[in-house]
C-alpha cells in the first residue's frame, strides 16, 4: 500500500532538482565538522605533548603519554557510538527534523567548548578537552543515522546511492578544509613567531603563542556547522516519516507540494487502511523483525564493524610512510608550530590523492554497478593490498622500496572509500522500514564505531614490537606490524563473507526494500516485491 502513496511515488520519480543538491550540502555539513574534528585533532595532539608534556633535558619533545593519547582521541570515539544508538532511535520517535537541530547545535558548542579549555595545567586541559569532546562526539554520533535517513527518503530510485554517498563524501571535504586550514595558521604563526628547532633550544622552540594555534584550528570546525543551521531548521520532515510513522497525510502532500512544485493528494484514507495493516506495526524486538530483516541487521552491522577495524588501524601505518618519503623528519629537527605544518602538509597530501577520490568514485558509480558490487570489489582490494604489505613486509622496510608501500598503502585507503567505507553508510538507510530506519542505521553505525575503537587502539597496542626495547614510550610489547598486517588482512576477508548478507538496493524504492508495500500478514508478496529478501544482486 505504501507505494500506492501519490507523494512517495512522486518522490521516487522526480527528476535530479535543486532541493537534492541542497539536502546534500545540508545533510552533509554534519559530516563535514565530523572529518574536520577527527582530522584536526590528530595534528595538534603532537602540540599538546611539546606544550603541557615538556621533559626537561630529555633528548626528545615532549610527547602526550599512552593513556591520555587514548583518551584524547578515543573519548570522541565512544560518544559517537553513544550519539549513534541514542539519536537514531530518537529519530523513529520524534522525527528526524526535530532531532536534526539539536546534533548540529550540539556539535558547534563542543567545538567551541573544545578550544576554550584555559588552564596552565595539563590535566585540567586534557580534562576539559576530553569532556567537550565527547559530547562532540555525541552530536557527530546522531548525525550519521539522521543525515542518511534524511537523504535516503527525499532521494529518487533512480540516484538514491548517489546523493546518499555525496552526503558521506563530504567527509573528504572535511579532511582537506582541516589540512588546509592548519597549513595556514601554523604558516602565519610561524612567520609572526619564529623558534629555533628542539634540538637547537629545546625551551624556546615552543614559543607560548602555540597554545593558540591549536585552540584556533579545533574551534574554527564550528563554523561550517553553524552557518547551516538555519536550513536544517526550515527544511520540512519527510514525507516518509509524516506518512507512514506520524500518519499525517496531508502534511505529508502539503510538505512535497512545496518541495516538488506540484500538486499532490492527500490520501487520508490509504494512509489510515496502511495503520490498520497489521504486517507493517512489528517492533525491533520482535519475531516478525528478525525474520524479515534480522539478516539484513546482521550483515551491516557486522560488515561496518569488520571495515572500521581496518579502516582506523589503517593510521597507524601514517607515521612510518610520511618519514619513509622525507615529509615529516625527526621531531627533534623541528620547532613546534613547523611539526604542526609539516604533518598537515602530509595528511593533506593523502587525502588529496587517495582519500577523497575514492568517496567520490563511490558517488559516480554506485547506481551504475551497485551497492553490493562496490562492497565485495571493495573488500577484496583491502585484503588482497593487507596481504600484499604484511608478507613480504621486510622488503617493503628497505629504504628502496618504501615508494612501493606507499603506493600499496594510498590504494588500499582508496579501495575502502571506493567500497565499503560508502557503502555500509548508505545501504542501511534504505533496507529497513520507515519506523525502524533511523534506529537500525544508527545500531549499525554504533558496530562500526566500535569496530573504529578496536582499530585505533587494539592494533595501536598489538602493532608493537615483540622486543619490549623496541617499543614506543609507555607500550608493552605486540606482535609486531608484519602480523598485525596479516590480522587486519583476515578481518577484511570476513568482511567479503558477510557482505553477502546485504541485499542489493540498486534501483529499488525504499518501500519494496522493507516490504512496507505488502498488502497484509497472511500475503505473499509478488516476485518483484519479495526481491527485497535477496542478498546477491542477480
Amino acid at each position: 500500500m505504501a507505494k500506492e502513496l501519490q507523494v512517495l511515488n512522486a518522490l521516487d520519480v522526480a527528476k535530479t532538482q535543486w532541493y537534492h543538491f541542497t539536502a546534500i550540502i545540508i545533510a552533509g555539513m554534519g559530516f563535514f565538522t565530523d572529518a574536520y574534528d577527527l582530522f584536526c585533532i590528530s595534528l595538534v595532539t603532537k602540540l599538546l605533548g611539546r606544550i603541557y608534556y615538556h621533559v626537561d633535558g630529555a633528548g626528545k619533545p615532549g610527547s602526550l603519554p599512552p593513556n591520555v593519547a587514548a583518551a584524547v582521541n578515543g573519548v570522541a570515539f565512544c560518544g559517537t557510538l553513544s550519539g549513534q544508538l541514542f539519536f537514531g532511535w530518537l529519530g523513529d520517535k520524534m522525527g528526524r527534523k526535530r532531532v536534526y537541530g539539536m546534533t548540529l547545535m550540539l556539535m558547534v558548542i563542543c567545538s567551541i567548548g573544545s578550544g576554550l579549555s584555559f588552564s596552565s595545567d595539563a590535566k585540567a586541559v586534557i580534562s576539559t578537552l576530553c569532556f567537550f569532546r565527547f559530547w562532540l562526539g555525541f552530536g557527530i554520533g546522531g548525525d550519521y543515522p539522521l543525515s542518511a535517513t534524511i537523504m535516503s527518503e527525499y532521494a529518487n530510485k533512480k540516484t538514491r546511492g548517489a546523493f546518499i554517498a555525496a552526503v558521506f563524501a563530504m567527509q573528504g571535504f572535511g579532511i582537506l578544509a582541516g589540512g588546509i586550514f592548519a597549513i595556514i595558521v601554523s604558516s602565519a604563526f610561524k612567520a609572526k613567531f619564529d623558534a629555533p628547532t628542539y634540538k637547537e633550544n629545546a625551551l624556546a622552540s615552543t614559543v607560548p603563542q602555540a597554545d593558540y594555534v591549536w585552540r584556533i584550528i579545533v574551534m574554527v570546525g564550528a563554523l561550517p556547522a553553524l552557518l547551516t543551521y538555519y536550513w536544517r531548521m526550515k527544511m520540512p520532515e519527510t514525507a516518509r516519516y509524516t506518512a507512514l510513522v506520524a500518519k499525517n497525510a496531508k502534511q505529508a502532500a502539503s510538505d512535497m507540494s512545496k518541495v516538488l512544485q506540484v500538486d499532490l493528494e492527500a490520501e487520508e484514507q490509504k494512509v489510515e487502511q496502511l495503520t490498520e495493516d497489521k504486517s507493517n506495526q512489528f517492533g525491533l524486538f520482535t519475531k516478525k523483525f528478525l525474520h524479515r530483516h534480522g539478516l539484513h541487521l546482521l550483515g551491516t552491522t557486522s560488515t561496518w564493524f569488520l571495515l572500521d577495524i581496518a579502516f582506523y588501524s589503517q593510521n597507524l601505518f601514517q607515521k612510518d610512510i610520511f618519514s619513509a618519503i622525507g615529509w615529516i623528519p625527526k621531531a627533534e629537527t623541528m620547532n613546534a608550530i613547523d611539526e604542526v605544518y609539516r604533518i598537515a602538509r602530509a595528511q593533506t597530501l593523502i587525502a588529496l590523492c587517495s582519500t577523497v577520490p575514492g568517496y567520490w568514485f563511490t558517488v559516480a558509480f554506485i547506481d551504475r554497478i551497485g551497492r553490493f558490487a562496490i562492497q565485495l570489489m571493495g573488500f577484496f582490494f583491502m585484503t588482497v593490498f593487507m596481504f600484499a604489505l604484511a608478507i613480504p613486509y621486510k622488503h617493503w622496510t628497505h629504504k628502496d622500496n618504501r615508494i612501493g608501500f606507499v603506493i600499496i598503502y594510498s590504494l588500499t585507503f582508496f579501495f575502502a572509500n571506493f567500497g565499503p567505507n560508502a557503502t555500509t553508510f548508505v545501504v542501511p538507510a534504505e533496507i529497513f522500514p520507515a519506523r525502524l530506519r533511523s534506529t537500525c542505521h544508527g545500531i549499525s553505525a554504533a558496530a562500526g564505531k566500535l569496530g573504529a575503537i578496536v582499530g585505533a587502539f587494539g592494533f595501536l597496542y598489538m602493532s608493537q614490537n615483540s622486543d619490549k626495547t623496541k617499543t614506543d614510550a609507555g607500550y608493552p610489547p605486540g606482535i609486531g606490524v608484519r602480523n598485525s598486517l596479516l590480522v587486519l588482512g583476515v578481518v577484511n576477508f570476513f568482511g567479503i563473507l558477510f557482505t553477502f548478507l546485504v541485499p542489493e538496493s540498486n534501483g529499488r524504492s525504499l518501500e519494496e526494500m522493507s516490504g512496507e508495500n505488502e498488502n497484509d500478514e497472511g500475503s505473499e508478496p509478488n516476485v518483484e516485491q519479495g526481491s527485497h529478501n535477496r542478498t546477491v544482486p542477480f
